[in-house]
Parts: structure tokens; C-alpha cells; sequence
């Protein structure tokens, strides 16, 4: 059987890996990164099992082609990503450690249940 405490692991990192993959290649520039950024938590705050997202890119590293935008590369996501299953809460993240975009649980913690039913 699966518990709560692995399942809310799976569900951070499948969810940091589909964010990964899916945005990494569009179109952007210092000018519209914050929309990105709000764009990337809207859409995977309507996930199952996510309580929280945060994301941030590197500004530094949006160098704009000849037609004035950059392209979003892996290295640029600061992301941190809260998903909760049963009691367990898992605190996860991916950011840029040795030059390489790497996720990492960063924390776990039980919820008490309600036991006044």
C-alpha cells in the first residue's frame, strides 16, 4: 500500500517534472516574465493535491535573440511546490544547484486529524 507520505512525494515531483517540460522553450522577456511566472502557478495550482506554487525566473539569463524575446530554459525556474495527501505535506522544489536545473523534497509534516467526529 501506498501512504499519504509518498504518494504527496510523487505528486510534488510529477508535478515539477510536467512543469519543467512543459514550459521550458517558450517564448519570453524580462518584460513578460512576470506574466509567465503568474501564468505557470495559475496552471498548476488547478492540479490535484497542490496547496501552493511559487515561481520565479531568472531574469539575469533572458538574453533577447535578434527578435527581441529569449527562450525559457530550465536553469531560469526557482520553483517551490506544496502538495498535501490525507495528513502529509510535502514541500518541494526545483532550482539551479552546480549549473543543473535539480528537484529535491525539501521538507515533509503530518497534519493532525480531526478527531472531534
Amino acid at each position: 500500500m501506498i501512504t499519504d507520505r509518498e504518494r504527496a512525494a510523487f505528486e510534488a515531483g510529477i508535478k515539477l517534472g510536467a512543469l519543467y517540460h512543459q514550459f521550458v522553450g517558450t517564448p519570453i522577456a524580462r518584460e513578460t516574465a512576470a506574466a509567465v511566472e503568474t501564468a505557470i502557478e495559475q496552471a498548476v495550482a488547478l492540479q490535484p493535491y497542490v496547496t501552493g506554487i511559487t515561481v520565479r525566473l531568472n531574469r539575469d539569463m533572458m538574453v533577447s535573440n535578434r527578435f527581441g524575446y529569449s527562450e525559457l530554459a530550465g536553469k531560469m525556474f526557482d520553483a517551490e511546490i506544496t502538495t498535501e495527501v490525507g495528513t502529509t505535506v510535502c514541500r518541494a522544489r526545483l532550482h539551479l544547484e552546480d549549473d543543473y536545473p535539480m528537484m529535491e523534497i525539501v521538507e515533509f509534516h503530518e497534519t493532525p486529524r480531526d478527531t472531534d467526529h
